[in-house]
């Protein structure tokens, strides 16, 4: 295999759940915004995961450009829309994944991927034959085919996908996407199923994962039951088998002119609200985020960085 165009569909997309149908290996680009030729924004040591994810040595996170979701609240535009990025082979992105684990990151964590997830596994599995030894994280938005993630069974360890809503006229209004949370419900039991329970370095909960999955939920202004909704799902769906990380980092954008009943912060109340939710119900493996998080900068530069 000697470049991108041999690695993913030849023709008819069907990636993820919008089935586009885009013949992205003619150089046409889907819904996610991207042609066959893979395209990444950044590669280099983050901090700022869930504490078992970042550890103290810093995820080796690739960010890729483009995603079939566009939701309008999306904190990472330029790389959403691909205007960021910086074209890469597919050997060229084992590479990448190589040099990540010489600068001593503790996982691979693979940003928005889905539709690239044919070239990614190429990637991972010619990595892995020239010694790629670290935990394989797949980090999405929570509307995937599962399908597609089954391309990446034996290859990828850990998963961080989030669950945005539990209501379609959300999906519809925020990520032009009703059919989100009956994907995001089939996606998620897709990823526990490969990734099995949680398991870490000192087994007992504490230091980095080594699998397992984490499900993340960004509490919206407004919108408390649906969180709570959302919650009470993953809970009574898998228990203790997965992590819950509940946010509160929701950043009014400027696209949000359109979307008055969103467009300011998440008060302490309301986080608090669904957080004692949580607890309420017994969750006991998650996460919450203390202080002003939503006036910290988790964004970092997508400048084509260690690309």
């Amino acid at each position: 295999m000697t470049g991108n165009e041999k690695a993913g569909p030849a023709a008819g997309c069907m990636l993820c759940p919008r089935k586009c149908g885009a013949d992205r290996g003619s150089g046409k680009t889907g819904v996610c915004g991207q042609t066959n030729e893979v395209k990444v924004a950044r590669a280099a040591l983050h901090y700022w995961e869930e504490p078992c994810i970042s550890g103290e040595e810093g995820s080796g996170t690739v960010f890729f450009s483009g995603c079939p979701l566009h939701c309008v609240f999306c904190q990472n535009k330029p790389v959403a829309d691909g205007a960021a990025g910086v074209f890469v082979t597919v050997e060229r992105l084992a590479e990448i994944f190589l040099e990540l684990q010489e600068k001593g990151a503790g996982n691979i964590n693979l940003v928005t991927p889905g539709h690239f997830i044919p070239q990614i596994a190429a990637a991972l599995i010619r990595a892995k034959k020239t010694g790629l030894a670290l935990p394989v994280l797949v980090n999405s938005g929570g509307y995937e085919s599962v399908e597609t993630l089954r391309r990446l069974e034996g290859l990828a360890d850990l998963w961080l996908p989030d669950f945005k809503y539990m209501d379609p006229a959300l999906g519809a209004r925020y990520s032009h996407a009703p059919d989100y949370s009956e994907a995001a419900k089939a996606a998620i039991a897709e990823m526990v199923r490969q990734s099995g329970p949680p398991v870490f370095e000192r087994g007992d909960g504490e230091g980095r994962m080594l699998r397992g999955t984490i499900v993340r939920h960004l509490v919206l202004p407004g919108h408390t039951k649906d969180s709570k909704d959302v919650i009470r799902y993953l809970y009574e769906t898998y228990g203790d088998r997965i992590y819950i990380s509940i946010m509160n980092q929701f950043t009014p954008m400027p696209a949000l002119a359109g979307y008055p009943e969103i467009n300011r912060r998440l008060t302490e109340e309301e986080y608090d609200e669904v957080t004692d939710y949580a607890l309420s119900l017994g969750v006991e493996c998650g996460f919450i985020q203390e202080g002003e998080t939503a006036e910290e900068s988790f964004i970092p530069s997508f400048d084509g960085e260690g690309v």
